[in-house]
């Protein structure tokens, strides 16, 4: 079995952790992961602080494994951070801060609750400033991943960042959807693996079904780098991009973006409504190019399972 420091640090079976991924998580799969041996993380985007005290409560219904709790730093609200500190999670995961944040200051607080510090980094000198803030576990985000991305892949990314934040351990996330995946992580001298496209095609996930359809169909080659679903949200994230299924929304607005930042709100609500549906032609769809690598939606644990035995091999 293939036990890494990142078992040992989180107290989990396998090397391989849910992305807190913010409208694409909810308690029965960040539980399902952590009950399959991996490590479930809970995005918060979606939240306020009475639903996400509410969620926390439900994944620890559904499991008594640790879990996690993941903030976007540069849209950090203090009442839920509170009830993120409350919950004492086992790790408390960041990602995506402004440049003019103190990290420090939230990750001590996290460390003052005994959990562990996760920061998610697509660039080495940010895993630096994170390293150097206090983080415990670092994670190399390459640009295959979906949804907000940097712009390096996670083939020179990965051994950089291991090297660059050495001893601290890292995860590597972009573009892995199977056992290979894992191996060649851990080639490059990552602790294990951090999944995002993948859980999203499992009966847990909580988006609609004609989006894991979207994601099984896909060939890995329909997915584009834009700011399309970030203007049509109205919600500027900080040095990242947004990988997303070239779709008919995408291309109705590709080089009209002009037109969209004039008529953002009603567009939004829009593909909003789109998305509730499972209108997949009319919604942003965001998922990774490792999407060409997943051929079926299966359980949680038999996604665990696979990756672990196919690694093994």
């Amino acid at each position: 079995m293939i036990h890494t420091r990142i078992c040992d640090l989180l107290g989990i079976v396998h090397p391989i952790v849910l992305g807190g991924m913010g409208t694409a998580t909810t308690a029965p799969l960040v539980a399902a992961v952590s009950n399959a041996g991996g490590f479930g993380t809970l995005g918060t985007s979606a939240f306020n602080a009475a639903t996400l005290d509410a969620e926390v409560a439900s994944i620890r219904e559904r499991t008594e494994k640790p879990f996690g709790i993941n903030h976007l730093l540069f849209q950090i609200q203090e009442d839920m951070f509170a009830v993120t500190l409350r919950a004492r999670p086992a790790v408390t995961a960041f990602a995506w801060a402004r440049k003019d944040q103190d990290l420090r200051e939230y990750f001590q607080r996290a460390h003052d609750i005994g959990a562990k510090v996760m920061y998610m980094a697509g660039e080495v000198p940010e895993a630096l400033r994170a390293a150097e803030a206090g983080a415990d576990v670092l994670v190399a985000q390459g640009t295959e991943a979906g949804g907000h991305v940097g712009w390096m892949a996670s083939l020179p990314l990965v051994p950089m960042m291991v090297k660059a934040v050495a001893p601290l351990p890292v995860l590597s996330a972009g573009g892995i959807a199977d056992g290979r995946g894992l191996a060649a992580a851990l080639a490059l001298g990552a602790e294990g693996v951090l999944l995002g496209t993948r859980f999203m095609a499992t009966p847990e996930a909580p988006i609609h079904p004609n989006f894991k359809q979207a994601i099984v169909k896909s060939d890995g080659h329909d997915t584009v780098l834009t700011e399309i679903p970030d203007l049509t949200t109205q919600r500027v994230w900080p040095g990242a991009m947004s990988r997303a299924q070239r779709n008919k929304f995408i291309e109705r607005w590709s080089g009209r973006e002009w037109a969209l930042r004039q008529n953002a709100p009603e567009v939004g609500k829009q593909a909003a409504a789109a998305r509730a549906a499972g209108d997949i032609d009319n919604a942003t769809l965001s998922f990774g190019q490792d999407a060409g690598l997943i051929d079926s939606v299966k359980s949680v644990k038999e996604v665990v399972q696979d990756i672990v035995m196919e690694a093994e091999e």
